[in-house]
């Protein structure tokens, strides 16, 4: 069976914003400079902090570990590839025990309203992805069985003599 480990985390926007007024140093300390750029440049940055934050808290929950174990918050960043996906960056001790659970990537998916953003996250392992192998052997498979009741079909309709 594939170990799979999955996260969740919901964070008030309204809470983002205080706590951003508050200590302007907390986006500094919390936030990579990629974060920071693509939070700055929105409308409502305090909504994509948010988001970016519970990403933070869902990815250590689907790891099986929280904040703590050495792990800090600039060990987990949220960055975009190309097409605007979100990609899950770990590095020091984030990254050590994403290794050592035998995760080979973190898929995680942001969203948020006007008052709340949230973030989802999935630890997979090598495990949960089939093996090439695999395919290739029940493609085999399936084309034998063909050919074989292709075989019979033709048998039966050949004319005994």
């Amino acid at each position: 069976m594939a170990v799979v480990g999955v996260g969740v985390d919901i964070l008030e926007i309204e809470r983002m914003e205080r706590v951003l007024e508050r200590s302007p140093r907390f986006v500094q300390k919390v936030f990579s400079e990629q974060e920071r750029h693509y939070c700055e440049h929105k409308v409502r940055p305090a909504a994509h902090y948010a988001a970016r934050f519970a990403a933070r808290e869902a990815v250590l929950k689907a790891l099986g570990t929280g904040f703590g174990c050495g792990i800090k918050f600039s060990d987990i960043s949220i960055e975009l590839d190309k097409k605007g996906k979100p990609l899950v960056i770990l590095e020091g001790r984030a990254k050590e025990i994403m290794e050592e659970k035998g995760v080979i990537s973190v898929e995680v998916s942001l969203s948020h309203t006007q008052s709340l953003a949230v973030a989802n996250a999935v630890a997979i392992t090598q495990a949960a992805v089939p093996e090439k192998e695999q395919k290739e052997d029940t493609k085999y498979k399936l084309q034998q069985s063909f050919k074989e009741m292709r075989s019979l079909l033709d048998e039966m309709d050949t004319p005994q003599a």
